[in-house]
């Protein structure tokens, strides 16, 4: 499994360990992923996804998972959450 957020597309990074000599060695900076449930509104169903820490703010931030794809761009979703993103506008051009 990618360490990526699969709603802000949040990935490693790299830097430096700099030690109190001022030695420095490469490292990697991982994302907070967390393995969380969000509930569309619109669907009335449940999705489990890998989200950072951060994204999980933004989602509670901007009034939840549909909202919060509503004004997501598409470059940064995973495929599994443009999916979840089609199915709430299909389900809302219905409406």
């Amino acid at each position: 499994m990618s360490r990526l957020c699969e709603l802000s597309g949040k990935g490693p990074m790299t830097g430096n360990t700099v030690s109190h000599a001022n030695n420095k060695s490469r490292r990697r900076f991982l994302p907070n992923l967390n393995e969380v449930t969000l509930i569309s509104d619109v669907l009335g169903q449940s999705f489990r996804l890998r989200v950072s820490a951060a994204a999980l703010r933004s989602v509670d931030h901007r009034g939840g998972l549909d909202a919060f794809l509503a004004k997501a761009k598409d470059d940064d979703l995973s495929p599994r959450a443009k999916k979840i993103k089609k199915e709430i506008d299909k389900s809302r051009a219905a409406a």
